[in-house]
């Protein structure tokens, strides 16, 4: 048996990087912080999310910067060489395939404007 899912809950690090192919599908791209909370740190770890036509299209007219959300998906590796030095480069990111808007706007405006650490 296999597993891959990812199921994470966090505030977005930025606007929506949307991308629209001529095929017709959308892609956007997002980061998300998630906070780990440990004895010695409350930082959050980041990670990539991308996201694909409905779910891509949802993302980009309702997520900004400071959004609360929730996804679920998969973990995959983007794989590229290095434009300089030729050398193989990897990235993980999350391919979303269920996304949840969690906060009111009210909450996103207040992470946005306020710049507290405990809206991250």
């Amino acid at each position: 048996m296999n597993i891959n899912v990812v199921t994470l809950v966090g505030r977005v690090g930025g606007d929506p990087d949307m991308k629209y192919f001529e095929s017709g599908a959308v892609k956007c791209r997002l980061t998300l912080a998630v906070r780990r909370r440990t004895r010695n740190s409350d930082e959050p770890d980041w990670f990539t999310l991308e996201l694909w036509d409905k779910t891509a299209e949802v993302a980009g007219n309702y997520i900004r910067k400071g959004s609360l959300i929730g996804v679920k998906g998969s973990l995959k590796f983007d794989s590229w060489s290095d434009r300089n030095t030729g050398a193989p480069r990897s990235m993980p990111i999350i391919r979303v395939e269920q996304l949840d808007l969690l906060g009111s706007k009210k909450d996103a405006e207040a992470a946005m404007m306020d710049g507290n650490p405990d809206h991250f």
